[in-house]
């Protein structure tokens, strides 16, 4: 009987939902290959983040691949827009915000499915969440079931040798509070982890922007205290 791994390609951001995906991938035996994209946002600490999280998540191997999605800016992660502070729940369900990357997920998949394919690895996993988030539509299971599709439409892989790709999802229906209770039983370490999508000079959460609101709305419904430093 054999013993080897399946491969997995995990999307790793540095943030909440990429560690708690990387750990549920490991907890289901897949050899882990890790997937950051440099993409031009506005700040660099997430890219440390994603490092320390694949380093403590066991990942055989991260690529950092780079993208320049500030050469058409349209997003206040990719150009110099400011960053939305202080909305209501109401507010961030109410329209796609400004820190919308456009196409971004379309392109990050795509990307990391033609490494899958080099990796013989059939399945992918991204932490996309279409509960606690901030009304973004590549995030939503609409967009992954037409990926899949056109995933194994557009593949040698999927026409020719009859393995479909999976892309997973295991957060897509879950509260920002589920999320971080599983991960900590699963032994992540959120310390490690960074949301914020306008940090200070020395990388400390804003806890202005939607982003940090739904992080530690989060941790405050699990009962747990979100252990990333914050601008006082």
């Amino acid at each position: 009987m054999s013993t080897t791994k399946k491969r997995a390609v995990v999307l790793v951001s540095g943030g909440l939902d990429s560690a708690t995906i990387l750990a549920i991938a490991r907890e289901q035996n897949f050899e882990l290959y890790a997937i950051t994209f440099d993409y031009g946002q506005r700040h660099r600490v997430e890219m440390e983040a994603a490092e320390r999280v694949c380093v403590a998540g066991g990942v055989v191997r991260q690529i950092v691949f780079p993208l320049d999605f500030r050469s058409f800016g349209g997003s206040a992660l990719t150009s110099d827009l400011p960053v939305p502070k202080n909305r209501s729940d109401a507010e961030m369900t109410a329209d796609i915000p400004i820190t919308y990357v456009p196409a971004r997920n379309t392109v990050f998949l795509s990307i990391a499915l033609g490494w899958a394919e080099v990796l013989g690895a059939n399945d992918l996993f991204v932490g996309v969440n279409a509960v606690d988030y901030s009304g973004y539509p590549d995030c939503r299971p609409e967009f992954i079931e037409a990926f899949t599709t056109l995933a194994n439409l557009a593949t040698k892989t999927g026409i020719e040798q009859g393995k479909p790709f999976r892309v997973h999802t295991p957060l897509i229906s879950l509260s920002k509070a589920e999320i971080i209770r599983q991960g900590l039983k699963l032994g992540v370490d959120y310390a490690l982890t960074h949301s914020c999508y306008d940090p200070d000079a020395q990388g400390r959460a804003c806890g202005h922007c939607d982003s940090c609101q739904l992080r530690l709305k989060g941790f405050a419904d699990a009962g747990e205290t979100d252990p990333v430093p914050y601008v006082p």
